[in-house]
């Protein structure tokens, strides 16, 4: 069987052109103009529950079309909430979550909801409710003992920082929790922190970290070398041999008057990098 050509046969220019700025504006004159929602005036407490009546069906009806999408639960929520029916916005969530209960965007603004009309507790639940189920995604985590400071729980929120740190989050998390107890004024505590963090990620970075945070956050410069120090001696070869240990080493140094510390630091990276005489120390 053959195959039919399916190319272009007449390459010509068309006779008529069209420039992009004719089909912009023809496709502007064609638009249908914007008729705003008209405005409902109540007289009394009938009229009001009706217009309740009408609305909750145009919100299920569009719920009944696409149950995915999650759109559609928060706007149905926020029109509860906004007529203070706040039962009947907390039950929108709950339908929400049992046809996608692994939306974390939903979660959140479950418990924005309960945090915005002062149902702390409430969210408290729905946000323990929320990291149990996605341990993995961080904001849940951030919102949740954001939640437990602010109404001044420091044993609870504790309780959550550890609970967090079991699923190894990232730098970022292990340095909020060293803040929180810096916060509280338990400096040992938010030290043992550090030090949990520098032993679940036994890298150059992580070292780095704790250092910084020591000199800056602690005020402990005689801190800040013992770990430094410790870097150079405990790390893997592959970690220890990065510049950046060793020119944040000699700068926290110079920083302290040490120059001559720093000095034998920049020497020493030198021997063990083969930079020789004329190299340099980059990040």
């Amino acid at each position: 069987m053959s195959s039919r050509s399916t190319g272009i046969k007449n390459r010509a220019a068309a006779t008529i052109q069209i420039s992009s700025e004719q089909i912009l504006r023809e496709a502007a004159d064609r638009q249908e103009a914007h008729v705003p929602e008209a405005v409902v005036k109540i007289h009394d407490a009938e009229e009001y529950q009706a217009h309740l009546r009408d609305r909750r069906k145009i919100f299920e009806d569009n719920i009944r079309y696409r149950r995915e999408h999650i759109g559609n639960w928060v706007k149905y929520s926020r029109f509860e909430e906004e007529n203070k029916e706040f039962e009947r916005a907390r039950s929108i969530f709950e339908r929400a979550l049992e046809v996608e209960h692994r939306s974390s965007e939903l979660w959140l603004r479950y418990a924005e909801f309960e945090m915005r009309n002062e149902f702390i507790n409430h969210a408290r639940n729905v946000l323990d409710r929320a990291v149990q189920i996605l341990p993995r995604v961080d904001f849940l985590w951030y919102k949740y003992v954001y939640v437990e400071e602010m109404v001044g729980d420091i044993p609870k929120c504790r309780a959550v920082f550890e609970r967090w740190m079991k699923w190894m989050p990232d730098d970022n998390a292990w340095l909020s929790f060293a803040r929180f107890e810096t916060r509280c004024g338990y400096m040992d505590r938010a030290e043992a922190v550090m030090r949990h963090y520098v032993n679940a990620y036994p890298s150059a970075r992580a070292f780095l970290k704790f250092a910084k945070w020591a000199e800056f956050e602690a005020k402990n410069a005689s801190l800040a070398r013992t770990i430094y120090e410790a870097a150079l001696s405990e790390l893997e070869p592959e970690e220890v041999k990065q510049a950046r240990v060793f020119k944040q080493f000699a700068s926290f140094e110079e920083r302290q008057g040490e120059n001559e510390r720093a000095r034998l630091i920049y020497k020493h990276a030198l021997e063990l990098l083969n930079l020789g005489d004329s190299g340099q120390i980059r990040d």
